[in-house]
């Protein structure tokens, strides 16, 4: 198992080049207006949000097919947004409406949709992992094909739980990618001060597991990567393992102050390695789009999540009778 990144970049459409930036966007504006609104006490409890990692969901879904399964952890907007779920559904859940994914009574936390093969968001650290190695079981015993993104971060990393998932996905040559999406701080502590040996994707060298450490502020890097691990998976060689390294520029949560690193350092990851920015000046550079082109997707972006957020303030509440629903014994 050769320790590299991976470098390869595929050959991309103009069309295709609009569409990353396009839902990048999508993510980028739905998670500020998000920010707004539990700054207006119209968003409760927690707020994880996405901002500064678009490219990694976005690269790896468009290296995804129909059918193929996601399962993430609480900081999962971007991930929703990136599969086709309704702006409108998932804001209205983050608001506790009736007009949510689940009816405005779980949140952030506990979204789903059968109909994109999304599985939430979990609360739990590192929960998802485990569950997504469940969801490859199952297709792998139905041999449809299929393959499950399973998505954690470099804090959940450090669970025991994922090496338990690790060593029976290969045992059972299950079509799982996991994902680890190394942001660099999990909750507020540095990879350099919590872990010893900072490069998760090696660890699955004791399992048999190969992968790759990516650069996932360039959504074609990822798409790249996501491309030879989807192709390792439906092979039937199992598992495959993708450090992807990111940046949050927020904190972990709307509550966090960040206090464990300077504003300097954030605010030169947002000038030299915005993955937002990197596709608008390759759209430019290579003459795919024109000012006023990119100019017309940030406003059509901008009435979606407008109209997102009105949709979840006119949504009611969830009646008091909807407490007993949904419930299994």
């Amino acid at each position: 198992m050769a320790a590299r990144k991976a470098q390869t970049k595929p050959n991309v459409s103009a069309e295709e080049l609009q569409g990353y930036y396009r839902d990048m966007l999508l993510i980028r504006r739905f998670e500020e207006k998000a920010g707004q609104l539990y700054g207006m006490g119209l968003i409760g409890g927690f707020c994880h949000l996405y901002i500064g990692q678009e490219a990694v969901v976005v690269g790896l879904e468009a290296a995804a097919e129909e059918g193929d399964k996601r399962i993430t952890s609480y900081r999962d907007h971007g991930h929703m947004l990136a599969c086709g779920m309704d702006p409108n559904g998932v804001m209205a859940e983050l608001t506790g409406r009736e007009g949510g994914y689940s009816k405005g009574k779980g949140g952030s936390m506990h979204m789903f949709s059968k109909e994109k093969h999304f599985y939430g968001g979990h609360g739990i650290v590192a929960a998802q992992v485990p569950l997504g190695a469940g969801l490859a079981f199952a297709d792998k015993y139905k041999e449809n094909g299929r393959v499950t993104f399973t998505y954690f971060g470099d804090g959940a990393a450090n669970q025991g739980q994922v090496y338990e998932a690790y060593n029976m996905a290969e045992l059972w040559d299950l079509p799982v990618v996991f994902v680890i999406e190394n942001n660099q701080y999990a909750m507020g502590t540095s990879t350099k001060r919590s872990t010893k040996s900072p490069s998760y994707w090696e660890r699955g060298a004791a399992y048999g597991i190969p992968g790759e450490e990516v650069d996932g502020m360039d959504v074609l890097a990822v798409k790249a990567a996501g491309q030879k691990a989807v192709a390792h998976c439906r092979a039937g060689k199992g598992p495959y393992i993708l450090e992807i390294k990111t940046y949050r520029y927020r904190g972990h949560s709307m509550s966090d102050p960040a206090k464990y690193r300077t504003r300097e350092e954030v605010q030169k990851m947002r000038d030299e390695r915005d993955p937002i920015e990197a596709v608008r000046s390759m759209l430019l550079t290579g003459k795919h789009a024109t000012e006023d082109d990119l100019k017309a997707i940030d406003k059509e972006i901008k009435e979606i999540v407008n109209a997102s957020a009105e949709f979840a303030k006119e949504s009611p509440e969830p009646a008091l009778d909807e407490l007993w629903t949904d419930i299994y014994a």
